[in-house]
């Protein structure tokens, strides 16, 4: 394999275990066929995912310029109880707000370094957790909007983490929780016009990554510094390649980069 072009972050399909594939050009590359095999990846310039530009990335694959314009970008993705959008007001597009924000988002539990309380739109379930290199993950309630579980979050992350140690996440260094107990615990602390939306089961979601040998140690590779490494790929998890000796890759945070890859 010989191709090159912009990092994204990797899709994901669920199954045992889950199959990573990268995008790179007009290659598609199924990642887990390549563990134990060595790869080789090469920076060679940036482009910019929103404008297309050669422009040095600023965040999440956008330039400068593009991240605070863009309404893909805005504060409120980060911080979903910034919403706006189900009182009719604008931060940067209105009907692009409207499109992401009034629909339905899921508050959930995932267990990755540690219980950790999260937002997404049902959309992305199961792929967030799997992003996020969650082992397990049970859903807290459905909301009809990204406002409301937006609120019942920053509630919640008083009593529990809204953050992974990806330290601990990749050398799977993760205790043994029940999720549902947890989640039972928590919903006198949900915001009262959010509790209606609470959901009342039993359903765990388990996530099996494809990894050879967990590291001990992590060493992250930095890209922008090194511009070139090659190991032997001993696992994915989250958007993590990791390599021998305990070498890692963050895919995501590289999204951007125009690389060549080989393997």
């Amino acid at each position: 394999m010989n191709c090159e072009g912009v990092l994204l972050k990797m899709d994901t399909e669920i199954g045992s275990p889950i199959q990573y594939n990268l995008t790179l050009g007009k290659d598609v590359i199924n990642v887990n066929e390549y563990l134990n095999k060595s790869i080789q990846i090469s920076f060679i310039k940036y482009k910019c995912t929103n404008c297309g530009e050669e422009k040095k990335i600023f965040r999440q694959g956008f330039c400068y310029d593009c991240f605070y314009k863009s309404a893909e970008v805005g504060d409120w993705i980060m911080r979903p109880e910034l919403s706006t959008a189900h009182l009719g007001i604008e931060d940067r597009n209105l009907e692009y707000e409207m499109k992401v924000q009034l629909q339905p988002h899921i508050v959930y539990l995932a267990l990755s370094s540690d219980v950790k309380v999260g937002v997404t739109r049902k959309t992305q379930v199961p792929t967030r957790w799997i992003d996020q290199g969650a082992n397990s993950a049970v859903e807290i309630l459905e909301a009809p909007n990204r406002y409301l579980a937006g609120i019942t979050e920053v509630a919640l992350k008083n009593h529990v983490a809204d953050k992974t140690n990806w330290r601990k996440m990749l050398t799977n260094d993760v205790p043994d929780l029940n999720l549902l107990d947890v989640r039972n615990q928590l919903f006198n602390h949900i915001p009262d016009e959010a509790k209606t939306y609470f959901i009342n089961n039993n359903n765990v979601v388990e996530l099996d990554y494809p990894v050879l040998e967990y590291p001990e140690k992590v060493k992250s590779i930095n890209l922008e510094k090194t511009k070139f490494f090659e190991y032997r790929l001993k696992g994915i998890k989250g958007q993590y390649l990791i390599f021998e000796d305990g070498y890692v890759f963050n895919v995501r945070s590289n999204e951007g980069c125009f690389v060549s890859l080989k393997a």
